[in-house]
């Protein structure tokens, strides 16, 4: 049987338990928090106070933090046009509908609150430059993104285990920053996000998990691919106005680093916490080739552990134009 017709069947037999997973994994509509209950109420009378506050905690924020917040905020705007990427994935049926369809809508319209609450929040701050922001975000959409997985299931999950996973550390650092310089709404919304990303995190690593469980080489050869070429950001094309796409990648990354909101020592961790997770020195079954990738998933975090001791970041700031003030 070719490779593409057992990706199929895989994806068809996994894609029974959807419901379950979905309920497991997802919350419904009418539970789920939305970017009104964590913002002021503009028909409330102290509306405006409580904006004043919002601007005045946000220009005490550090110079990068506030970046990180503004590019994490473009990202997640993105997000959701990602829906078309994943509906074209083997085994998602967008025209009849399946299981999996209704995952990739579901899933998408939960990390829709996160950009829309974060947007407002931002243009509420007063510090920043909402034109140039939304330029970044349409260019961003427009660019598009090859995160490597082509249409490629097995690829596919193990990118979005690893992404969920690195929004969640993301966005948690930006809430524990944030809560250290005294703005506790700002924490509270980031965290909430943040958990977010966890519960979806742990959803693409059950379906990683149950994949191994009837395909284990292939999908041991689609963890080693993914990771040889490196997990990419979906931000990785960011630009502003005059810039060439992805020219802006590179300082964004700088001020991550910078402000410890995200690092390559958190890349590290995250490969370390799949392989944990997933049990890749116990998966049974392996054929020849799924054995020699294993063992090279297996030494890759030593490997970046050398690589990142000769990192360094560097110190001069980029002015982003995201930042008025």
């Amino acid at each position: 049987m070719q490779l593409s017709n057992i990706r199929l069947e895989v994806m068809q037999t996994v894609g029974q338990s959807m419901d379950e997973l979905i309920k497991t994994y997802l919350k419904s509509v009418e539970e789920n928090w939305q970017p009104t209950d964590m913002l002021p109420d503009a028909t409330n009378p102290e509306f405006i106070d409580e904006v004043k506050e919002i601007q005045e905690l946000c220009r005490e924020m550090d110079y990068d933090l506030f970046t990180v917040l503004v590019g994490d905020t473009i990202t997640e705007e993105a997000l959701p046009t990602y829906e078309s990427w994943l509906m074209s994935v083997q085994g998602v049926d967008q025209v009849n509908g399946n299981g999996w369809s209704k995952w990739v809508r579901a899933w998408t319209a939960e990390e829709n609150r996160h950009g829309d609450l974060l947007n407002k929040y931002l243009y509420l701050s007063g510090r920043v430059n909402m034109r140039e922001m939304e330029v970044s975000t349409q260019y961003l959409i427009s660019d598009g993104f090859d995160i490597g997985t082509g249409m490629d299931p097995y690829k596919n999950f193990v990118y979005t285990s690893f992404q969920e996973l690195a929004t969640n550390v993301s966005h948690r650092r930006v809430a524990s920053f944030s809560r250290k310089q005294g703005n506790k709404q700002l924490a509270k919304i980031c965290n909430t996000i943040a958990k977010d990303e966890a519960r979806h995190a742990s959803a693409y690593m059950e379906f990683v998990r149950r994949i191994f469980d009837l395909d284990p080489s292939e999908m041991m050869l689609a963890f080693e691919a993914m990771m040889r070429n490196k997990i990419v950001m979906p931000a990785m094309f960011l630009r502003e106005s005059g810039q060439q796409i992805g020219e802006l990648w590179e300082h964004f990354s700088d001020a991550a680093q910078r402000s410890m909101v995200y690092t390559t020592q958190d890349y590290i961790t995250i490969l370390k916490s799949l392989i944990a997770d997933w049990k890749i020195e116990n998966i049974k079954g392996l054929n020849d080739k799924g054995e020699r990738a294993r063992d090279y998933v297996l030494n890759l975090p030593d490997r970046l552990e050398r690589i990142s001791q000769r990192i360094v970041v560097p110190k001069l700031d980029h002015k982003f134009k995201w930042i008025a003030t």
